[in-house]
Parts: structure tokens; C-alpha cells; sequence
């Protein structure tokens, strides 16, 4: 009884270190499925939501949340105030700052980098005090009604502790998504930017690929079209720890 008293106190040898994973999410490549939203919420057992129409195109999730990890935007461009029709798509999901805003004001020590390099978050350390949420610039994380506690992608941590790759990468049948080693990701998304502009897509970029004024970059980056704000992504995100004073 005395053994089982003292393994309480004991501290468990962390995860050994893996190689940054995360993903590179190509817009061009995007159908609009929603196979990633799916996928996301079969496998993590979030409850469906959305149920009602919007008006907005053929959204009807509008936004991430505490149970929409994984959100397909809809960007419907049409008439004279573009050069040509075009439908853009995005499936977005949390960014996985390398140094992320929400990891820096959590009080509790709830949000951490787990061996993956992702921004995880411990439910069972989570206050529910929301400074996460404030301190977001893309507005990710959400607090959960029933539970108190923020919620937001976790990479599958479990599947990634099984060698699998996550759901959403998963299901993409177009391979939009694509899931693995940041260092391979930024050379396969560079390339395929060359590639685009090769074909006369001279507006295509990546976001994220690279850290920014205060920012850093994103494990979690995007190829666009379209300037930032039209993917409701912004322009140039604030990190509020980059605004406070340091302490002397």
C-alpha cells in the first residue's frame, strides 16, 4: 500500500524528442469536400454541429471551435470587382505557432509543446480561464460549454504516437493536406509555389512558412491566392507578450 502511496509522487521520464511534424495545407488543391472536417470529428468523437444555413456559400460551420477543429472556408470571388470568377477554398485549423500566443498567457501551464513540437492542450490542467482564447490572433481555440476547458487540433497526438498520420491528412483526396517533417514541408510548398508561378499563377505565396514582424512562424502554414484577409487569416498577427513590458 505504502508503494502505491509513493508512485503518486513519483514523476514519469517525459517523451523522448521527435522531429517537428506538422502541416503544409496547399488551397489550390482544395475541392471543398469537407472530408478533413469529417474525418476530424469522427475521429476525435467531436459532436456535429452546423446544422443550419448560414447564407454563406456552402459553409455551415462559419468558424473553428471547441468541437470544429478542422473548418473548410468557402470564398466565393465574382463579378467586376475581380479580374476573373474563381472560387477559392481553405481548409483551416490551428496554426501551431512556433512560439504561439495562447501557450504564453496560459496560467496554469495547461498548453505545452509535446514531443511533436505541436501546441498541445491538457484538458486535466485547463482552469477554463479563457486568456488562451483572448490571446489567440486567429481564433482557434474555443472554450467548451459543457466542460469549461479550451479545445483546439491536437495533430492526433494519439495517431502520431502510433506512426499514423492524422485524420484529416488522411482523408484528403486530393492531398491538400499534407502531413509530416516541417523541414520537408517547406521544401515541397516552396517548390510548388515555383511551380504555379511557372504556369502564370504569379499571385501564389505561403503563409506562415516564415516568422514575420513579431510572429513567429507556423507549423501549421498555407499556400494562397489571395491576400490574407479574404481567407480570414490576418495580415500581420499580434503575439501580446511581444507588447509587454519585460520585468526588470
Amino acid at each position: 500500500m505504502l508503494e502505491n502511496l509513493a508512485r503518486v509522487w513519483e514523476r514519469p521520464e517525459p517523451p523522448q524528442q521527435q522531429e517537428e511534424m506538422g502541416f503544409f495545407t496547399d488551397t489550390t488543391l482544395c475541392i471543398g469536400c469537407k472530408a478533413c472536417e469529417v474525418a476530424c470529428k469522427q475521429w476525435n468523437q467531436l459532436p456535429a454541429d452546423g446544422f443550419q444555413w448560414t447564407g454563406n456559400s456552402y459553409d455551415n460551420t462559419t468558424m473553428l471551435s471547441d468541437t470544429t477543429w478542422r473548418h473548410v472556408a468557402f470564398i466565393e470571388q465574382l463579378g467586376h470587382e475581380v479580374k476573373r470568377d474563381r472560387w477559392l477554398m481553405m481548409s483551416d485549423v490551428c496554426k501551431h505557432c512556433v512560439q504561439a500566443p495562447c501557450q504564453e498567457a496560459c496560467p496554469t501551464g495547461s498548453i505545452i509543446y509535446n514531443e511533436f513540437g505541436n501546441v498541445y492542450v491538457q484538458q486535466d490542467i485547463c482552469n477554463g480561464c479563457g486568456y488562451c482564447v483572448a490571446a489567440c490572433p486567429f481564433g482557434v481555440l474555443d472554450r467548451n460549454q459543457a466542460d469549461g476547458c479550451a479545445h483546439k487540433c491536437t495533430v492526433c497526438y494519439d495517431r502520431q504516437k502510433d506512426g499514423l498520420t492524422p485524420a484529416c491528412a488522411k482523408a484528403c483526396p486530393t492531398e491538400s493536406i499534407k502531413f509530416g517533417p516541417i523541414t520537408k514541408l517547406h521544401q515541397i510548398a516552396r517548390a510548388r509555389v515555383e511551380q504555379l508561378h511557372e504556369r502564370g499563377e504569379q499571385g501564389a505565396y505561403l503563409y506562415g512558412a516564415e516568422s514575420a514582424g513579431e510572429y513567429s512562424e507556423l507549423n501549421s502554414f498555407f499556400l494562397l491566392l489571395d491576400k490574407p484577409s479574404v481567407y480570414n487569416l490576418p495580415e500581420a498577427p499580434r503575439r501580446p507578450a511581444a507588447h509587454m513590458k519585460a520585468r526588470e
